[in-house]
């Protein structure tokens, strides 16, 4: 086999369902495209987006010795439709990719398995990057043909739909790139028109601050009134604009059984009733555990106010003096909702 086609193999044999390659400076617009996200405020308090934009903008900056990006997908497709869970309105709705192990863990290890092939094969140098460093993993991604940034901006292929992790291989190997991937959304709009808060302001346009999964996870303190509503039960993030994507057709299964997890739909009541002990020790080896429990209690009265379940009252009515300002905040927002 000719060493691209060993490439491929030993990444399908580390889980990955997809591999591509492209040169670090092969997405010269990104920078100019996420200062101007930046400069509309779209980010939110996401502060961490503002730092190191020359690193985000321009991969070849982050590290000026590599001369090739590996761009890799590691499928979590769920079995289940993600969307039946907001007719569970006594159960709380948790993304797909945070129902089981931390992705950070598993698509690191399967990175690190292929980096040190590439090592092996050819002396060269590597450094592996997971959602944790300033590399805008997306736009390589379709630069190296792996699929396209949708209307919803998560990547998509034509071969495993968008139910997957990306990872990044920076290396020093000179290897031939892949031809980027033309966008192929076409007319769909179902994306756009499935989201509860109309966070897209415009087709392949996000406004963070009104996206559930930013509301939910990143936001910090009260999720403003209006948009309260729109959370339904969704708890810890939204899967809303993945889960009606037509490309879905072709998803694959996923690709580690451990994503699919303990902590699908659980139950409101118990997870309002957690103090900081119970809630490490439920959502320990989880990307959940990030938020910290004031974040999570607060999803929950949320849910709870939008649940029109009157039997759940209490379990809001005791967190109505919590100690943490935006807990208490949404505790009585539920009851009055109640």
């Amino acid at each position: 086999m000719t060493f691209r086609a060993r490439l491929d193999a030993e990444a399908r044999a580390a889980g990955f369902v997809a591999t591509g390659v492209c040169r670090p400076d092969a997405i010269p617009d990104a920078g100019v495209r996420l200062r101007q996200y930046l400069d509309d405020g779209n980010h939110g308090q996401m502060s961490w987006m503002g730092e190191r934009v020359a690193w985000r903008g321009d991969p070849s900056a982050l590290w000026p010795e590599a001369r090739s990006v590996v761009m890799l997908a590691h499928s979590y497709s769920p079995p289940h439709d993600p969307l039946g869970d907001l007719d569970r309105p006594e159960r709380g709705a948790i993304s797909v990719y945070a129902q089981g192990r931390d992705y950070h863990h598993v698509v690191k290890k399967a990175l690190k398995r292929v980096a040190r092939w590439l090592v092996a094969e050819e002396r060269c140098d590597v450094k592996v990057f997971v959602d944790t460093a300033p590399v805008m993993e997306k736009p390589l991604a379709q630069a190296a043909g792996l699929g396209w940034q949708g209307k919803h901006t998560n990547l998509l292929g034509r071969g495993f739909g968008n139910w997957v992790f990306l990872g990044a291989i920076f290396t020093t190997l000179n290897l031939t790139p892949d031809a980027p991937e033309a966008e192929r959304c076409g007319s769909c709009r179902k994306c756009l028109d499935v989201c509860p808060t109309d966070a897209f302001p415009a087709p392949f346009q996000l406004d963070a601050r009104r996206c559930i999964s930013y509301l939910t996870i990143e936001h910090r303190g009260p999720v403003e009134a209006d948009l309260r509503p729109g959370l339904g039960n969704r708890i810890y993030g939204c899967d809303d604009c993945l889960a009606v994507c037509p490309w879905n057709k072709f998803a694959v299964a996923a690709s580690d059984l451990r994503y699919h997890g303990p902590h699908r739909a659980p139950p409101l009541a118990e997870l309002a009733a957690l103090d900081d002990a119970g809630f490490r020790a439920r959502f320990s080896g989880s990307p959940i555990k990030r938020i910290g429990r004031d974040r999570m209690v607060r999803n929950v009265c949320y849910a709870i106010g939008n649940s029109g379940a009157k039997r759940l009252e209490p379990a809001v009515q005791a967190l109505c003096d919590d100690a943490d300002a935006a807990v208490a905040d949404a505790a009585r927002w539920a009851v009055a909702r109640l």
